[in-house]
């Protein structure tokens, strides 16, 4: 079963897709003028600061954090990881750059998601994203792409980065710092043994989740607005103090990077072999992280409280930056400037712990061990709960709006979340990165077709802004009118 599953992950993620992600993100770029470089500061800015008089069901920054409760995730601790072992340290050096162009393909991603979302004036519910865009912004044609990226993203959700990955991570956090020996063991299955730290992490985790996920949208943001600040805050600083306490091993870590990135520790004959699986890796790993090109931070950008789409564009995109190139780069220097990734006998979280470990040999191992799995559990909970909200509303635009069908599926969630710490590592994280391919196909695509209302709408809002004298409150209103749409389909 693995040897088939690796074999159509490499199907899916091979060089085409690999080109489309990139060259949408470069083509997004140019069409914005790099607006994700010099735009960073507002963006940032935007980002703590909720828009006055927006509709939505929550507040621009309540949509950001249920966005990077999907996001930052075990992809930025466990995904590394994998992606570092796997594809060298040069990985690490791709997921960068699909981070920096990923930038711009956020940035669209929201916009686009404000644009042409649905709002229902009685009940206040507001549902968009690229099944919408697709079908309004490219026409009603295009109606069956936008089904395919529905179905793939209720696939990720239940089967992929939503369930399996997030709670097989958590558990093995768990494991490691309760029973690292599996002394006590609970059962035993498919010649597996199971501890009792694994059974009753699961169990909890499965109850909590449910407790958050059946109140929906309002009670997972809340949530979000909450833990995501911590949880960044905890293992950035533990991550920071890894950094300054081997600062002398800075230097020769990015220059292992750098060098491996482009195949030149690789012999002759296997440097261009070296640089393909480097960038597989670290684009495929950064992906998943940051979900730059996925399609999936649009659902959550379209319940913001905002009037302009491209004010939430900018928001969305400084998702990817926390994401990538601040929070995955701490992992990936603790496991090239420890070498941890070398040892063949350790695997996702373990790994991860044990460069904490190298790293920071003063602090009792112990101690380094259960801060990893705190953040670990933190990370993966948010993340099951983001997914949740995204597979939800791909099932709605599925069924029609059908909420008997969206509350099935939620026990559904929880369900998979109880099945998910019986999964090997290796089957969760190729399960995973097949349906995040699957996925990332149809809003590519509709990206790219619709790059020129991207940049018409970024244009008029740098003109108005401009006009305004750089005052977003004296900005001339944004008008979004219906009859553009090749659909024609005026708000509901």
């Amino acid at each position: 079963m693995n040897a088939t599953l690796v074999a159509i992950d490499d199907a899916v993620w091979g060089i085409p897709l690999i080109c489309l992600i990139l060259f949408g993100g470069i083509w997004l770029t140019i069409r914005v003028r790099g607006l994700q470089f010099h735009k960073l500061g507002r963006a940032l800015r935007y980002m703590v600061k909720n828009e006055k008089d927006g509709k939505g069901e929550v507040t621009s920054f309540g949509a950001l954090c249920t966005a990077l409760s999907a996001t930052i995730g075990t992809g930025n601790i466990v995904g590394v990881a994998t992606a570092v072992v796997a594809g060298g340290p040069g990985a690490l050096f791709w997921m960068w750059i699909a981070a920096l162009f990923g930038m711009a393909t956020k940035f669209s991603e929201g916009l686009l998601a404000v644009k042409y979302r649905t709002h229902d004036a009685e009940t206040g519910h507001v549902l968009g994203g690229p099944f919408y865009y697709i079908e309004r912004g490219m026409g009603a044609n295009w109606k069956w792409l936008a089904k395919l990226f529905a179905f793939f993203g209720v696939c990720v959700g239940l089967f992929g980065i939503g369930t399996f990955t997030q709670v097989n991570s958590i558990s093995g956090a768990i494991l490691s710092f309760f029973d690292p020996d599996k002394q006590a063991i609970a059962f035993s299955l498919f010649g597996l043994d199971y501890s009792w730290a694994t059974v009753l992490g699961g169990l909890a985790l499965a109850f909590f989740v449910a407790l958050v996920v059946i109140g929906g949208l309002k009670r997972i943001a809340s949530v979000a607005e909450r833990v995501i600040p911590a949880m960044v805050v905890i293992y950035l600083a533990l991550s920071l103090l890894l950094i300054v306490c081997n600062i002398t091993a800075v230097p020769a870590a990015f220059a292992e990077i750098f060098a491996d990135a482009f195949g030149f520790r690789a012999a002759a004959g296997g440097a261009m072999g070296a640089i393909i699986i480097a960038m597989q890796k670290g684009i495929a790993r950064g992906i998943f992280s940051n979900e730059a090109g996925l399609g999936s931070a649009p659902i959550a950008a379209a319940a913001a409280q905002t009037k302009e789409p491209v004010r939430q564009g900018l928001v969305s995109m400084t998702g990817t930056f926390l994401d990538t190139i601040i929070v995955c780069s701490m992992t990936g220097l603790a496991l090239v400037m420890s070498g941890a990734y070398i040892d063949p006998t350790a695997e996702g979280a373990a790994l991860t712990v044990q460069a904490f470990q190298i790293g920071l040999p003063f602090l009792p191992e112990v101690l380094v061990s259960f801060l990893i799995m705190l953040c670990m559990a933190l990370f993966g909970f948010t993340t099951i709960l983001g997914w949740d909200y995204y597979s939800e509303r791909c099932l709605e635009y599925l069924s029609g709006g059908n909420m008997k069908a969206v509350k099935v599926y939620r026990w559904l969630y929880i369900l998979a979340v109880l099945i998910g710490p019986y999964m090997t590592v290796s089957a969760v994280w190729t399960i995973a990165d097949i349906f995040n391919g699957l996925m990332a196909l149809p809003n590519m695509i509709a990206l790219i077709a619709l790059s020129g209302v991207v940049a018409r709408e970024t244009a008029d809002y740098l003109r108005r802004l401009k006009e305004a004298g750089d005052d977003e409150d004296a900005m001339e209103p944004y008008v979004n009118d219906p009859a553009t749409w090749k659909s024609g389909a005026p708000e509901a």
